[in-house]
């Protein structure tokens, strides 16, 4: 048995490496190793995977679909149910969020005074904060200016030189952009610091590329938060789907979209936010840890009765 969301979908991604001949080494590796994972993969009684996206990839991969069960990832949605994190807009990207400490109940519908948009992630290039960055300028420009001027927060953490230096150029872009009064760098913030962040809105972005599955957006869908995702994989195919024909969310999938979703959000009328939050909330409850151990016995009883029988 095998319960996987790895993928090889990224194999040919190789704009990090430095020449052609280690591209085609790289290529040839990963060749190679896809062929051997797929040869072992196939051997397995029972494959598991966390989202539609991966298990498309593994029945390619391993060609056993009938044995391979899709099993979502367990959220505890119940103990969300009551917490509302109250930030306007938030960029995720592949953050574990089960690292952070959110403890502060918030009530629901608290006003936002100024709109706040956070984009928590490390300071890697594959973070795109640069588009983040580009699409918080179009959307300051294209708002009326009767509107709240909103403010855009990046919380996150520097690996290694090449990251700090690329923390550095984020500041001087902000700079062009004449953002200077709408826009700061949280770096390494602890925690209780976050929270402090997060006590001004309730509307939620994450822009993570071909997440597996998107455990996060589920986290933020029980708390009430309303999330804007990229449009693809999880997010897509599983998680921000309309619940009894209504909204539960945004995707987008680049800076001309992820900035009209952002001024939808950040105009959204109280009375539409609540309504979305409600039916994000009631669909997250198909991630519950409940679900998630029915789902894992169905995937798992026919392979036990065999061995059982045998």
């Amino acid at each position: 048995m095998a319960y996987t969301n790895s993928c090889f979908h990224d194999f040919w991604n190789l704009y990090h490496l430095q020449s052609v001949y280690k591209n085609w080494c790289k290529v040839v590796y990963y060749t190679i190793f896809s062929w051997l994972y797929g040869s072992v993969g196939s051997c397995a009684h029972l494959a598991m995977v966390n989202s539609s996206w991966a298990k498309s990839h593994i029945d390619c991969l391993w060609k056993i679909p009938p044995l391979t069960k899709r099993v979502y990832p367990p959220c505890d949605t119940s103990s969300l149910q009551p917490i509302i994190f109250n930030f306007d807009v938030l960029f995720l990207y592949k953050t574990n969020f089960r690292e952070l400490s959110f403890t502060r109940m918030l009530p629901l519908g608290k006003p936002v005074r100024s709109p706040v948009i956070i984009s928590v992630a490390q300071f890697r290039p594959e973070k795109a904060h640069s588009l983040q960055l580009e699409a918080f300028a179009q959307s300051v420009g294209i708002l009326d200016q009767d509107m709240p001027r909103p403010k855009l927060q990046f919380v996150g953490s520097c690996r290694n030189k090449q990251d700090e230096e690329r923390l550095q150029k984020l500041k001087e872009r902000r700079r062009e952009l004449n953002l200077d009064n709408f826009e700061e760098f949280r770096r390494d913030a602890a925690n209780r610091e976050y929270q402090r962040s997060s006590e001004r809105g309730n509307k939620k972005v994450l822009d993570q590329s071909n997440q597996h599955f998107g455990i996060s957006v589920v986290e933020y869908m029980a708390s009430g938060v309303v999330p804007i995702a990229h449009n693809s994989a999880g997010p897509k195919m599983d998680i921000i789907l309309n619940e009894c024909g209504r909204k539960t969310g945004f995707l987008a999938s680049n800076k001309v979209e992820y900035t009209e979703a952002i001024l939808k959000v950040i105009k959204m009328a109280e009375a539409e936010r609540l309504a979305i939050a409600a039916v994000a909330r009631k669909h997250a409850q198909r991630f519950s840890e409940q679900k998630f151990l029915e789902d894992f016995k169905a995937a798992v009883q026919p392979i036990l009765a065999t061995k059982s029988s045998s």
